[in-house]
């Protein structure tokens, strides 16, 4: 972050992406055998730097982005261990806060031998206590200056208000994260500031009916359907969401992909940022995929700009030599806000996030020490050439 000029309040900040929320750190003890109650067995225990805000942001961070994360820890062993390795990344550590009464938020799961979830505890009330209005108020400035403030859902209801409105004096667009399918139904107040959201069937349920009168839309039973079948179960979910204010909806559908969906104004396809920052990786980023030529149904505008009001787009997965799935999620978002902070138009953005969804399943940490430019940017254009427009009728 550039240094403010002594005695100018209104000097500028270089550009750069925020994001909020927590840094985790989870115990992933998986057992060799069968365990039994009341006994210790046999198996592995890994330390993981995880949390929803600090694995988006160390995945932007390792693909040029330089975000600027601010979140909390404590002074604990696990509050240094993740410092420490942020400090390794050399990312910035001024919107850390750091305090003897917080108890950094750990997640420790009990893994049986298939590497199923057979038991775990969460403590991360530390992100609502002290992720606070008065603690962003010092960033305001940064918040003010960003091309794009990423928020997630782990924040306190009044946290994630205070926040999307500094981003709203300056009209810069939010993009919410939503965590898990009860801290999705954050949403409702904020949904007004929200531009881009980034749900997974579940938690796009959950959210339209946070944001409706009652539970209208019932769970979703995938039962091995298609994904044009499980889009048309979703499309109610996802009209509703769209015309709550949501610019940009990026659909999660796990080993099926992304179905990308805007409420389809001429053009929605292009969407981007307004402000943006290209040197280092980003700016190879964005040199590589801007220098490819678009797929049929891209350069196809009367297919894309047919009708006025919704369009959606399905980006199939890659297939991966799968170690570990937990950072697909947060590596796909941080690969998406990476790439709008360098320029790149939402579906090239869409593209590059696959690209480092992929990448972070292939190693045993949520994300991968580095991205390799090249394989990024093959497997984007792979993606990008792949993808297919699901819907463009006039109406759902």
């Amino acid at each position: 972050m550039k240094q403010r000029k002594d005695g100018d309040a209104e000097a500028e900040a270089e550009a750069v992406p925020v994001v909020i929320g927590a840094m985790v750190l989870d115990i992933q003890a998986t057992s060799s055998i069968p365990p039994h109650p009341r006994t210790t067995c046999p198996g592995q225990v890994h330390y993981v730097q995880g949390g929803v805000a600090r694995n988006i942001a160390e995945c932007m961070g390792k693909l040029g982005a330089d975000p600027f994360l601010i979140s909390v820890l404590g002074f604990d062993m696990a509050g240094t261990l993740l410092m420490q390795h942020w400090k390794s990344a050399k990312l910035t550590t001024e919107g850390i806060r750091r305090h003897r009464d917080i108890k950094t938020p750990t997640v420790c799961h009990i893994l049986d031998v298939t590497g199923e979830v057979a038991a775990g505890v969460a403590s991360v009330e530390a992100v609502e206590k002290f992720l606070t209005p008065e603690w962003f108020q010092q960033f305001k400035h940064e918040i003010r200056s960003a091309p794009i403030l990423m928020v997630d859902a782990n924040l306190s209801p009044p946290a994630l208000e205070a926040s999307c409105r500094l981003a709203a004096e300056s009209n810069i667009p939010v993009w919410f994260e939503p965590v898990s399918i009860a801290k999705s139904k954050r949403i409702a107040p904020i949904v007004k500031y929200i531009t881009f959201a980034s749900p997974n069937e579940d938690e796009l349920i959950a959210m339209a009916n946070a944001l409706s009168s009652g539970n209208l839309f019932p769970p979703i039973e995938k039962n091995k359907c298609s994904t044009d079948t499980l889009f048309q179960m979703l499309k109610p979910a996802i009209w509703l969401l769209l015309q709550k204010g949501i610019k940009v909806l990026v659909l999660t559908i796990g080993s099926d992909g992304v179905i990308l969906c805007t409420k389809g104004e001429p053009n929605s396809w292009r969407i981007g940022l307004g402000k943006s920052q290209r040197r280092g990786f980003g700016q190879q980023l964005f040199e590589t995929m801007t220098s490819s030529s678009h797929p049929n149904w891209c350069s196809d505008s009367k297919v894309l700009e047919r009708s006025p009001n919704f369009l959606a787009v399905h980006f199939p997965a890659l297939s991966a030599s799968v170690v570990r799935l937990t950072g697909a999620g947060d590596c796909l978002v941080g690969g998406m806000l990476a790439s709008l902070s360098a320029g790149l138009d939402v579906m090239q953005s869409v593209a590059i996030g696959i690209a480092a969804a992929k990448a972070s399943v292939e190693v045993d940490s949520n994300v991968p020490s580095q991205f390799n430019l090249e394989t990024i940017t093959g497997d984007a254009r792979i993606v990008y050439s792949a993808a297919k427009v699901m819907q463009h009728q006039s109406k759902l």
